[in-house]
């Protein structure tokens, strides 16, 4: 059985993985708006991997008999810079979300509930997967200029990491 501090705790991750996904959503509408065809359906398809995130949380807490909740989520951004700025602010969002997730499994392991730590683990490995992703989508920007033919190249190259 959950405490109830790791019921709202986890609670609180199913709507940073709900806003992960409106950010992501928000940032392909901006991307299929400039013509980035690629990286709007890389963020779509991101977007939707973050819904099944918060799913996975909700099924965890009603699996062990809490209620999960579903709470307000702040509206994402709708303008961005640039593809670039695209990329390393999802970067830096997924950077806080793993922090989010180390705190869940900290909180865990204080409250020695090894079974909500077991489950979190998977949320461990992805996050370590997430960023290493878009570290790499930004390693493209720094191997290629930014601008013209270089900016079509990167968004065809970050629709291919998408498949």
């Amino acid at each position: 059985m959950l405490t109830p501090s790791m019921v709202l705790k986890l609670n609180q991750q199913v709507a940073l993985e709900q806003y992960s996904a409106n950010l992501y959503l928000a940032m392909s509408a901006w991307c299929a708006h400039k013509g980035l065809e690629g990286s709007a359906a890389f963020l779509k398809a991101h977007s939707d991997e973050e819904l099944a995130h918060a799913r996975k949380l909700f099924d965890y807490i009603n699996e062990t008999g809490a209620l999960a909740v579903i709470s307000a989520v702040e509206a994402p951004p709708k303008a961005f810079g640039s593809l670039q700025e695209v990329f390393q602010k999802t970067l830096d969002h997924e950077k806080s979300i793993t922090a989010a997730i180390n705190g869940l499994v900290d909180s865990a392991l204080g409250e020695k509930d090894y079974s909500t730590f077991q489950f979190l683990q998977w949320y461990v490995a992805e996050q370590h997967e997430e960023e290493r992703l878009f570290m790499s989508i930004l390693d493209l920007f720094e191997i290629m200029e930014s601008g013209g033919r270089s900016l079509f190249m990167i968004d065809r190259e970050i629709a291919s990491k998408g498949k």
